[in-house]
């Protein structure tokens, strides 16, 4: 027996793609009649059948939902997990999760999931342009932690006016002038909107922001890297700036195994709030997200467009307020239970 054509290689030999054969084989959506009847030849042809058929799609029969993200290593993804299925399971649906970091197929396997969930949540940089402009003609989409993209919805916090707060509080209440700031923005828009508010808060102050951040990934032991790599520097600035606390507690672990003191000699902050924070020695000045309700708005609302079955209405940016939150790594006094 032959292998049955996936919907790539149907798109391929009728020419379209693969939001078109999804919609021809659901029987939905606009497709003008020669295209329409273009696909269905093929179909005829080759024999092709949706991996799951098209009819329990548009019924909503799946009873799930998709989360796209790059990977599942850390805290962060654990709460946004958590806040996403909290909202799923009030609505009886399962959570189906597509890792893409490492896969040489993930943006056919993304557009794979519209034929298994009712509608797709995909984490910010996860996958290209083109990926979700087909996957929002396929199935509802909101992104999640992410810049707007047309037509879609999303959900997310302004990471730049939260790091420029911070950054802030380091130049007003401690007088900080040399600054490293750790993470790479490259393909994340979390980090790239908190290198722009860093960058702009430096700026504001009339001072030249660092030409490059530290490039390294956004893992604990990726700060250790970090770290290292300041270390070896003629000298150590006066802060130091991380794009998440995984990355903070990494150079927070590697400065004080040296010998460095902390706040003494150089500050940390990390951003996000993860419950480490608040247990270090010394406890890490950082920006607090919702990262739970981040999920949990996301799953809402895109519960919301699977009940209207995707609709036209007019693509939305929900963003949710940001905190700093000061603690002993930036040099401020402790608070009595920290002492």
């Amino acid at each position: 027996m032959s292998k049955a054509l996936t919907a790539r290689e149907l798109a391929k030999l009728a020419g379209v793609s693969v939001a078109t054969v999804s919609r021809v084989s659901r029987g939905i959506g606009q497709v003008s009649p020669e295209t329409r009847k273009r696909v269905l030849a093929a179909i005829e042809a080759h024999g092709y059948r949706p991996s799951h058929l098209g009819r329990a799609l548009a019924e909503r029969r799946h009873g799930s939902l998709g989360l796209v993200f790059p990977g599942l290593s850390g805290p962060y993804y654990a709460e946004l997990i958590q806040g996403f299925e909290s909202e799923a399971v009030k609505a009886r649906a399962s959570v189906h999760i597509l890792c893409t970091h490492l896969r040489d197929d993930s943006d056919e396997q993304v557009l794979e999931m519209a034929y298994r969930a009712d509608g797709i949540a995909v984490l910010g940089g996860t996958v290209s342009d083109a990926t979700l402009e087909q996957l929002r003609e396929m199935a509802p989409v909101v992104l999640l932690a992410a810049d707007p993209a047309p037509g879609v919805h999303t959900v997310t916090v302004d990471n730049a006016a939260a790091m420029e707060a911070l950054t802030a509080h380091l130049l007003d209440t401690h007088r900080a002038r040399t600054f490293a700031f750790v993470g790479d923005p490259t393909g994340s828009p979390d980090v790239t909107g908190r290198w722009t508010g860093f960058r702009r808060a430096l700026e504001s102050a009339g001072l030249t922001p660092p030409r490059t951040p530290v490039k390294v990934a956004l893992q604990q032991h990726d700060g250790v890297v970090a770290a290292d790599r300041l270390l070896a520097r003629a000298a150590l600035p006066d802060a130091i700036v991380c794009a998440n606390d995984e990355l903070a507690l990494g150079v927070l672990i590697r400065l004080l195994s040296r010998g460095v003191d902390v706040p003494g000699d150089v500050a940390v902050t990390g951003f996000d709030d993860a419950p480490m924070a608040e247990l270090v020695r010394p406890t890490l000045t950082t920006v607090r997200q919702p990262v739970r309700e981040l999920a949990a708005t996301t799953a809402r609302t895109l519960l919301d467009l699977v009940d209207r079955e995707g609709g036209d209405q007019a693509a939305s940016t929900t963003v949710l307020s940001t905190e700093v939150v000061v603690r002993r790594s930036c040099g401020c006094r402790p608070r009595k239970r920290e002492a």
